[in-house]
């Protein structure tokens, strides 16, 4: 299997992401999940549910409001109410919502599939201006005109008011996330072209990054670096840059900061992006300048656990089959797994970064889930190294094929990169295997460093199995 990484523009010359089908499929996907289950209706808050279930989409602003909600009655139509003049564009640019109308309003305007409505955002609205009471009567009219209304409301997220509101009008409501979640467990085949064609883009910025990286920058200014060349490429949101350097890598603190990269520090990266919807989450470790044999021995270990896990990557494998290749928490200087929780890690990628089927040794082991073809997830590991402070973290995301899997991360990861310019001595290059504490770097010191690598939490012995 090869899977194909077209352009962005829409070309008359050659088929390429039909996004009608993704739309069409996408629906009849949930559709077909909400009548395998219990519940009349789906409503949703949650910005990537309402893309799923509706194709719509306002920005990327408005994403922690909960201001946009959603409903799908079980044998009907979806129904979106938006934000202002959103609901306008939709009625105009969107046909796939204008479905069967409903009863017209008081001026007489038919009610299409995408209409006018606000949530509370988050309280921000006075208690009694019967924000939430209007969410729920809204909610509730569709679903008395679908029949439903007696029949359980499966809801992804939402604020205490609207819960309070819903069941004031005799709404039962009970967890619908899970409904949203299988549905969008395995990807279409659009989906999985629009992952790989995300994934491409942040291949090119790890490529501007590693020319860019050199002691004297900073990690922000590789966070801008980043960010301009994914939104060059037209990316839809850069969500996030990870840039963690120097001692920082050892614990790893998850977010980037202002520090200055120094010659011999190791700097890992994780880019998480949107391409029409669909996220990257995507890391990269780098030395720049120069690499210790504590760092290059942590990215062997890092790596070889990595290559392990891809390598039992199949339809019928499970999620526990590849966290029980994977150090326990305590190996690597935790007390437990909920302490080292995401550092041995694979999660679903689609519309949002974390879905199903989730890898960790916190619940796979006892919850194991089963992989098929079709899904895409991200597998990430980490090792710090035997010197305390340096660590290297590797991601790859992977397309579970009918006979194993294809890795549609490209930027090479095989091996410790060393970024920076090459330094010249009167004797020839500078070695880049080398100590940043100069002294160790004499025919005495290099022993001694030597020693000091095979030391320290988790550095000596088996990988377990994957050495």
């Amino acid at each position: 299997m090869a899977i194909r990484t077209f352009g962005a523009n829409a070309v008359d010359w050659e088929e390429r992401v039909d996004l009608a089908r993704l739309r069409d499929e996408r629906l009849a996907r949930l559709r077909a999940q909400l009548e395998r289950s219990e519940l009349g209706a789906l409503l949703s808050f949650d910005f990537a549910n309402i893309r799923y279930m509706t194709a719509t989409h306002i920005g990327t602003w408005a994403m922690d409001k909960l201001i946009r909600f959603a409903v799908l009655p079980r044998g009907g139509e979806p129904v979106e109410w938006d934000f202002g003049s959103a609901a306008r564009h939709h009625q105009l640019y969107n046909p796939w919502l204008d479905h069967t109308p409903g009863p017209p309003t008081p001026e007489g305007a038919r009610q299409t599939g995408a209409r006018a409505g606000i949530s509370t955002l988050r309280g921000a609205f006075h208690p009694e201006a019967g924000i939430a009471q209007d969410v729920a009567r809204k909610v509730a009219t569709v679903l008395r005109e679908n029949g439903v209304a007696d029949e359980p409301l499966g809801v992804d997220v939402a604020e205490m008011p609207v819960l309070a509101a819903l069941r004031a009008e005799g709404i039962e409501t009970v967890d619908g996330q899970q409904v949203f979640l299988e549905a969008r467990r395995t990807k279409t085949a659009g989906e999985i072209s629009l992952l790989a064609q995300a994934c491409a883009m942040v291949d090119a910025a790890y490529t501007e990054l590693y020319e860019f990286l050199r002691p004297g920058v900073r990690e922000n200014e590789c966070v801008g670096l980043v960010s301009k060349v994914l939104y060059d490429l037209g990316s839809e949101y850069v969500e996030g840059v990870n840039a963690i350097s120097g001692e920082r890598c050892s614990p790893h603190p998850h977010v980037y900061s202002d520090r200055l990269i120094r010659p011999g520090d190791p700097a890992f990266f994780d880019i998480l992006h949107s391409h029409l919807g669909y996220r990257t989450c995507y890391y990269r470790t780098f030395a720049v300048g120069s690499a210790s044999r504590a760092q290059r021995d942590a990215y062997v270990r890092c790596r070889e656990y990595m290559d392990a896990a891809i390598a039992l990557v199949k339809p019928g494998a499970t999620t526990a089959d590849i966290v029980s290749l994977w150090p326990r928490a305590e190996e690597f200087g935790f007390p437990d797994e909920t302490a080292a929780f995401a550092l041995q890690y694979g999660h679903g990628v689609g519309l949002s970064i974390w879905e199903k089927p989730i890898f960790s040794r916190l619940v796979s082991l006892d919850h194991p889930e089963p992989l098929e073809e079709g899904m895409v997830f991200a597998l990430e590991t980490y090792w710090p190294a035997a010197d305390g402070w340096s660590a290297a973290r590797i991601e790859e995301e992977v397309v579970v094929t009918a006979s194993g899997c294809e890795v549609i991360t490209k930027f090479p990861a095989e091996e410790l990169l060393v970024a920076g310019r090459k330094y010249w001595t009167a004797r020839g290059a500078l070695d880049t295997l080398r100590e940043s504490q100069s002294h160790l770097n004499t025919a005495a010191g290099r022993g001694e460093a030597g020693g000091a690598a095979g030391g320290g939490a988790g550095a000596g012995g088996a990988a377990g199995g994957a050495r």
